[in-house]
Order: structure tokens, then C-alpha cells, then sequence
């Protein structure tokens, strides 16, 4: 029993003060405990017989002959709350109480045979309970200290994270925000070559809505019978001017523009410019993430409104958190086995996505609070809610993330967030859900039921009546063809201009890394689909009727007025991003190098009237061999005039030519015109083209022909602007002239003639009331076809072949002057008007290649323009007959 006693007592879960707060029971008595002050009771009796009473006897028991009013008193009058007036009284208590006391010692040795405690004993108690005491002090201070060490955590962590926001979200550049390419704006005059086709595809292009009544920005209705469109085109930023919202009524004649009003006034324009294309979003920092950035304004409040509704209506009022959703949703999770519910708010998900990541943990989430909480005192909600409708991740395009309703309005659907419908509004707002599960591409059926129960809520919250739920719900999604938004479509444009703007000093290697940039170029849509239109067709043509597969073509279509590249195709497959035959395809050009070797002998006296001797010749070269050129046709042709063996490309009478200016004036020529001095061969097979050039050499070196030489290097850039402000400008880059007007202007003409004599003819019979000056070109065993032609506003240079070099089979005629050819059907063609310079005079060569007086009436003479500079005698006899003497012109005809 001693030991049974020990190990209660040590034991004990209770402490004194508790003990004694709790130790009154039925009968009203006050249970004893170690230590305190109810011992005094017993000790009054005998100081020398106290027993320490046992946990384990029944403390309801009343000690025998007790009873509760004389134990009452005894209390009192230890307490001191009776006065001592009866003494006898008072000692006969006592004797009393020392009797019982002794009566109870005896009866608890009888039953729990315990030994009567010592002094040693009280001292042990004592100390007992002094022990359990500083327990349970040390218990609070370790409370208290703990709860300060937890808030001073808590404190570092919100000053921390406070950091955190403010050095990633407290900045001007908060995402990366590619660069942003568009084409030229479509500039509308009257009597511009547009037709109603045209226009329309330009709309499309755009992603306007073709309505029957327009209403607001970005539609548009068309009346065929009337050849008429009526539009209202969307505000834009221009570099030079913000130009808002105008309602444009636009009648057409044919393939032109007949006139343009403004359609509130009625006012007769002169000019107006459409909103340009987007061609491309350049993002060299992070590729996988993309988005367009808006800002509040530009959101309609009805999108803003379905977003609260859905993801967070305490959104206004909350602190960026609200606990009641999050327990709410802890619940019904846990009830369901799954995730049925979210209970984050717009904060906490803008939080999520910016600062930290997807895991599932309560770490995450513990961090994702206290942001939110900074987040919603740091910031407006305002702010909050225009950084989240930029930060939300909407979908996948390729390797590249869709992030923020102002992308994703144009991924899905390829308008601006302006311009949504509701409808497509509750589908974005829906897909936030599950961007991947509500594929609207993948799972049509999923996203589709899920748009619906989003305009269900919206009906069921009294935002919008039931006939506009059942108008909505009734229309299908509505989504463009997946990849259809309006860049990424021309890769090979995007090289020409990412290599000029890594060549140019202004921008330098790295530019386009740069955040917030605006790039105007010159790309012309309508240009650029007549351009791939042609290749795909005309290249599937050739193929069919040749039986030879695998052809492949290049085609530069650029403004020589304004030195603009307006489109680029690098391959049959246009979409192709790979190998770039415009920049990379170096081959050999044949006679498309011909121009420039007349253009030499023009320079040096030889008139297009001179007559050349087209007999065999052989020049023995450098290295002792001989070389020995020979026409196309393998023929010779004994005297013709020189613009008749220019126009039809002959080889023979182009080399004499050659060889009589001088090989070095003609690679003088060729610098003039661009090219430098190393890319250019210094024998003399360069008359007939062995010079490797790519097709956007070509059309550059035209170009500066079609110039006179003031323009060397084409551009595909006009503008360029960073942070709203221009940083690049391009001003009228002509420069002084490098090639004589008078020479340019002989050589233009007989192209011009090439076109109804020569190896043009297939234009000419497509075109034959228009003026079009044109080249072919044709290597080597008929490895590459060539073509340039020239009309009033643009050079296109053309090449056709195979990539491994093999033989197409081809002339420069029959491969890619189909292809030039198909181009100017679909686009349509103006006649080059040739204005004749200063120094330039129409005269009369004689059959033997004579100037000869104006007044001869003799038959048989070209009136052909030569310079008055170079014309040194006239003959004036104009007797005719063969053989007879004549006055000498400028050079004798040219023999062996």
C-alpha cells in the first residue's frame, strides 16, 4: 500500500490551486490537499498526530460523530470569523475536534495501514508542491515566449514577402511583353488600285465582322450589287497620331477605289488608313510565355462583371483573402474526396500565378495568404484586377503560354477585348477553370457546357434576363480555326526584318529583347497573299504539266518608289519557318545580269541602235583555256541591233558588248547598283550571270536601277516605338544618284521592249495594254529559273528550282515568269510610265546602225531614244541602198 500511495501521489495531474478551486463537494466540505491551508484544521488538535489524508479514501465519507454544524463552527472559528465570548464552549470544540482527529488516525491505520508522517514528510510535501508550481510558470513564460517568437516570425515573413511584392510587382515592367509586329496600314484615296475583293479580304485580315447593320468598331456590311462596303474602323495608336472610332461608306469601280465618305457627315475624304495587320509577336526573353497587354479601360464591364460573379464576388470588399470561402470550400472538398470547390479569391490567384507556382502544400498556400494580404493593403483593386486580367493563364498556342484576356480575346476568337460578345466573354472567363479541359478545339462539348453554366449563373444573379440567356446559349462557341490568329504567317518576311534590325546601330543585337516595342513595318497583306497564292498554284501547275515534283521558289516584292519591302515568300509552303530561300539561297542569276552590262555600254557610247555582229567568239581566259559562249539556241545570227539582242537575252552579242566596255566598268556598274566589290567575280563569264546572288539581292539591285541608283539597301521598317515613344523613324533615305538617269532610262525601255519582243512575251500577252518592264533569267543546265519585272510600283524578283541543284527543265520563261505572271493576275498591275530625262532624244537608226537625219523618209528605221551626248555624227544623205557609203556614227558595227 506504501508504495501504492507513493505512485499516486507523484502522479498527480492536478495542481494545488486547481485542486483547491474544485475540491468543495456535496456535503460542502473543503477537500484537503498537500500543502495548503485546510491543514490547519487538524493541526489545531495535536500538531504532533497528523496524517496526511490518502487520495484513495472516499471523500464524500463524513467523519464519525461529526456533525455539519459543528464542523462549520470549528472552520469559523479557525477562520476568525466568530468572537471567543464562550470560552468553555470553544475549548470543549476543541477537545471535540482532538478526540475525532484521533478517532480518525486510528481508524485509517486500521484500514490503509499507513504510517503516521513525520516532519520530514510536510517538508517533502511542501517542496512537492513548490515544484509543480514553477511547472507551471515555466509552462506560461514558455507560452508567452512562443506566441512572441511565432509573431516575430510572422512579422519577418510579411516583411519579407512585402519585399518580394514590391521588387517584382512594384515595377514599370511587370511581364514580358514580346514585340509587337504590324504590317503597313492600308492607306485608302480615291482612284487607288483596290477592289471590292480586295478590301474585303483586308477586313478579314483585320478579324472584322461582316453584319447586315455595322454598330460598333470592327464591323462591317458589304452591299456586292452596289460595290459598296460600309465600316467602322476600330480606334488605333498610330506612331504619328491616336486616331478614334470613324464610320467609313467606301464605293468601288471595278479594281479602284471610286470614293470614300465619312458616313455620320457625309463628307467626301480624300484619305483614310485602316488599323494594321498583326504579323508577329517577337519574344526573345521567355518564348513560352506570351500575352498583349491591356489596361482597365480597354475592358468591358461586362467582361469584368462575369469574371466577379464567377471567381470572386466578395472581390470589392474582401482583404484579400476570404477565410469563409476557404472553409467553405476546405469542407465540401473534404466531404466530396476531391477538389469541388476553389476558395481563393481573384488576389490569391493573381498571387498564385506571379510570385509562385501550382504546387498543392500548405507552405504554398500559407505563403500565397500573406501575400494576398499585402497585396490588398499595398495596392488599389483596381490595380489588383487589371494586373490579374494579365497574369491569367487562358491557354496553350504551340510551346507558347496564353496569358491575359488580351491575347486570349484574340487567340480564341481574333477580335480585341473590346469587342467581344458576351457569349465569348463567359467562355474566356469559364476556360479559367481548366484551360486544357475546356479545349474549345479539343473539347468543344465540355467548353461549350461550360460557357453555359457560366451564363446560367448570370441569369440566376439577375445580370442578365432570361431571353438574353436563351440568345446566348443558342449560339455556338464561335471560335476562329485554332493557329488562325494573324501572326506567325510570314516567317520568311520576319527574317529579312530581324536581320535588318540586328544589322542596323540604332537597335544593336539585342533590341528586340527589349519589353514594350512597336514595330511599323512595310509588309502589304494583299501583296503577300498574291504573292504565296502564285507560288503554291503556279509551282502545282508546273509540276503537273512537267511530271518533275519537289520544285520549290522564292519571290521579293518590294515598292522601288519607296525602297519598302511589301512581301516575302521563301517557300511553296509559305507557314514554313525553316530554311529561307530569300535570304539563304545564294545561286547563280544567268541573264537576269544582263541589264547591268548594257546599262554599262549605254554609259560608254554604244547606242540601242548599234548593230552587233552575233557570230561565234572565243576569249582565252586567264589560265590559258579557252571559252567559247553560246546562245540559248545554239544559233548565230549575224548583225542585229543591240536592244534586239538585249531584249531577247543573247549571249553571244552580250559578251562582245562586254569585252568592248571593259570588264571593270561592269563590276563598277554592279557596285554602284549595291553589291560589293568581294561577292562580285572578276572574269569575264559575269557578263552572263555566274555571280551567285539570293532573290532579295536581286530585287535590291532593280530597285536601284529602277532609282537611278538612290536607293542601295531595302527595308522592311518604318517605324519603331518603345514606351510610347518613336525610336526609330525612317526618313527619306534616297541618296544622291549613282547611276545616270539617261542610262537607266535605255535600259528600263528595252526591258520594257523584252516585254513585246523578247523573253517577256508570256507577260506581254497577259498584259498587252500595259507597260511592264521585265528579265529572265537561266542557269546552267536549266538548274534555276529567273524573273523581274518592273511596273509603276513595284520590282518583284522571282526564282524557281530545286534545292539540291539538279535541272528543273525550266527557262527563265517558262518556270518563274508563270509564277511572276500569276501574281500580277491576282494583284493586279499598273503600266510603268518611263519619264524621260533631260540628255534624251527619239531618233532614227538606218538598218546599218546609223543615226540618221530626222527629215529621211526611208523605210526600214527604229525610232529608238539614244543619249544626245553620245551621238556624234548624223547622216544626212537619206538615199537608200544597200552597200552604199554612209556617214560613220558613234562606233563601227561590232565584228570578230
Amino acid at each position: 500500500m506504501d508504495n501504492k500511495n507513493d505512485f499516486i501521489t507523484h502522479f498527480s495531474a492536478v495542481d494545488e490551486e486547481d485542486r483547491q478551486r474544485s475540491a468543495e463537494v456535496e456535503d460542502g466540505r473543503v477537500e484537503p490537499s498537500f500543502g495548503d491551508g485546510s491543514s490547519t484544521l487538524y493541526a489545531k488538535a495535536d500538531s504532533d498526530s497528523r496524517v496526511a489524508p490518502s487520495f484513495g479514501e472516499d471523500k464524500t465519507r463524513e467523519p464519525s460523530g461529526v456533525s455539519d454544524e459543528r464542523i462549520n463552527q470549528s472552520i469559523d472559528t479557525q477562520a476568525g470569523s466568530s468572537p471567543l465570548s464562550d470560552e468553555s464552549n470553544n475549548a470543549s470544540d476543541r477537545e471535540f475536534i482532538g478526540n475525532s482527529q484521533k478517532d480518525d488516525n486510528e481508524d485509517m491505520k486500521k484500514d490503509n495501514k499507513k504510517e503516521v508522517p513525520n516532519k520530514n514528510n510536510k517538508k517533502d510535501n511542501d517542496s512537492k508542491g513548490k515544484g509543480q508550481k514553477s511547472i507551471k510558470k515555466r509552462f506560461v513564460l514558455f507560452s508567452l515566449k512562443s506566441f512572441a517568437a511565432a509573431l516575430a516570425i510572422i512579422f519577418i515573413l510579411f516583411i519579407y514577402f512585402d519585399s518580394v511584392i514590391l521588387s517584382r510587382f512594384g515595377v514599370d515592367d511587370k511581364w514580358v511583353l514580346p514585340a509587337v509586329v504590324y504590317s503597313r496600314p492600308l492607306e485608302l484615296y480615291p482612284d487607288q488600285k483596290l477592289s471590292l475583293k480586295e478590301m474585303e479580304y483586308e477586313l478579314e485580315l483585320l478579324k472584322y465582322r461582316k453584319v447586315k447593320n455595322p454598330r460598333i468598331p470592327g464591323e462591317y456590311a458589304v452591299n456586292a450589287s452596289a460595290s459598296r462596303i460600309v465600316l467602322i474602323r476600330r480606334p488605333f495608336d498610330f506612331p504619328d497620331l491616336k486616331e478614334d472610332k470613324i464610320a467609313l461608306v467606301i464605293d468601288f469601280n471595278l479594281h479602284r477605289v471610286a470614293s470614300i465618305k465619312n458616313a455620320d457627315t457625309r463628307e467626301e475624304l480624300g484619305y483614310v488608313r485602316m488599323d494594321p495587320v498583326l504579323l508577329d509577336r517577337i519574344n526573345r526573353i521567355d518564348p513560352t510565355e506570351d500575352r498583349i497587354f491591356i489596361q482597365l479601360g480597354e475592358v468591358p464591364p461586362a467582361l469584368i462583371t462575369t469574371l466577379l460573379e464567377i471567381e470572386d464576388r466578395s472581390f470589392r470588399t474582401n482583404c484579400g483573402v476570404n477565410f469563409l470561402a476557404i472553409g467553405r470550400a476546405f469542407v465540401k472538398n473534404t466531404l466530396a474526396g476531391g477538389v469541388v470547390e476553389g476558395g481563393s479569391t481573384i488576389t490569391q490567384q493573381l498571387v498564385k500565378n506571379y510570385f509562385l507556382n501550382s504546387e498543392r502544400s500548405y507552405i504554398r498556400k500559407f505563403k500565397e495568404i500573406i501575400m494576398a494580404l499585402i497585396m490588398n493593403q499595398r495596392y488599389t483593386k483596381d490595380q489588383i484586377l487589371e494586373a490579374y486580367m494579365n497574369e491569367i493563364y487562358l491557354g496553350q498556342n504551340g510551346k507558347a503560354g496564353i496569358y491575359g484576356f488580351g491575347l486570349a480575346s484574340y487567340f480564341y476568337f481574333g477580335v480585341p477585348v473590346s469587342e467581344l460578345t458576351l457569349d465569348q466573354m463567359a467562355l474566356l472567363v469559364g476556360i479559367i477553370k481548366g484551360p486544357s479541359y475546356y479545349d474549345p478545339w479539343r473539347h468543344p462539348e465540355k467548353a461549350l457546357e461550360r460557357r453555359d453554366v457560366v451564363l446560367s449563373v448570370l441569369k440566376k444573379r439577375n445580370v442578365i434576363t432570361q431571353t438574353e440567356y436563351e440568345q446566348y446559349s443558342a449560339r455556338p462557341l464561335g471560335v476562329i480555326k485554332r493557329g488562325s490568329m494573324n501572326y506567325s504567317k510570314t516567317p520568311a518576311f520576319m527574317g529579312v526584318l530581324k536581320k535588318e534590325i540586328a544589322s542596323k546601330k540604332e537597335f544593336g543585337p539585342d533590341f528586340l529583347s527589349g519589353n514594350g516595342i512597336k514595330i511599323f513595318t512595310s509588309l502589304d497583306p494583299q501583296s503577300q497573299k498574291a504573292a504565296e497564292n502564285a507560288v503554291e498554284k503556279e509551282l502545282s501547275a508546273i509540276e503537273r504539266e512537267t511530271g518533275r515534283k519537289g520544285l520549290e521558289a522564292a519571290m521579293v516584292v518590294s515598292s522601288w518608289r519607296t525602297a519598302e519591302v511589301s512581301a516575302v515568300v521563301g517557300s511553296r509552303t509559305p507557314q514554313y519557318a525553316g530554311f529561307n530561300r530569300v535570304l539563304e539561297g545564294r545561286r547563280q542569276v544567268g541573264s537576269i545580269i544582263k541589264p547591268f552590262v548594257y546599262l554599262t555600254a549605254f554609259h560608254n557610247g554604244i547606242h540601242l541602235g548599234t548593230m552587233v555582229n552575233d557570230v561565234p567568239i572565243s576569249i582565252r581566259l586567264s589560265n590559258g583555256k579557252l571559252w567559247q559562249p553560246k546562245n540559248d539556241d545554239k544559233q548565230t545570227h549575224g548583225l542585229i541591233p543591240t536592244y534586239v539582242a538585249m531584249a531577247r537575252s543573247m549571249n553571244i552579242p552580250t559578251v562582245k558588248i562586254g569585252m568592248r566596255v571593259g570588264l571593270n566598268n561592269v563590276r563598277q556598274t554592279l557596285m554602284n547598283v549595291g553589291l560589293e566589290d568581294n561577292r562580285i567575280p572578276n572574269y569575264p563569264s559575269l557578263f552572263l550571270g555566274t555571280i551567285e546572288l539570293t532573290p532579295f539581292e536581286v530585287a535590291q539591285i532593280y530597285s536601284s536601277l529602277a532609282t537611278d541608283g538612290a536607293y542601295k539597301d531595302l527595308t522592311t521598317l518604318r517605324t519603331v516605338v518603345k514606351d510610347g515613344k518613336v525610336v526609330y523613324e525612317r526618313s527619306n533615305s534616297r541618296l544622291e544618284t549613282t547611276i545616270d538617269p539617261r542610262d537607266s532610262y535605255l535600259t528600263l525601255y528595252v526591258m520594257m521592249q523584252a516585254t513585246k519582243i523578247g523573253t517577256g512575251r508570256r507577260i506581254g500577252r497577259l498584259f498587252p495594254n500595259v507597260n511592264i518592264a521585265t528579265k529572265t533569267g537561266t542557269t546552267n543546265d536549266n538548274r534555276d529559273s529567273w524573273t523581274v519585272g518592273i511596273d509603276s510600283d513595284q520590282v518583284v524578283a522571282t526564282w524557281v528550282g530545286f534545292d539540291d541543284n539538279k535541272s528543273t527543265g525550266l527557262f527563265g520563261a517558262s518556270g518563274a515568269m508563270r509564277v511572276y505572271g500569276r501574281f500580277l493576275t491576282e494583284r493586279g498591275v499598273n503600266s510603268l510610265e518611263l519619264n524621260k530625262p533631260d540628255g534624251i532624244k527619239f531618233v532614227n537608226f538606218n538598218q546599218e546602225g546609223n543615226i540618221v537625219s530626222d527629215e529621211c523618209l526611208i523605210p526600214n528605221l527604229n525610232y529608238l531614244p539614244a543619249r544626245i551626248d553620245k551621238i556624234r555624227y548624223v547622216k544626212t544623205d537619206c538615199a537608200f541602198s544597200v552597200g552604199s557609203e554612209y556617214t560613220p556614227v558613234p562606233f563601227s558595227p561590232l565584228s570578230n
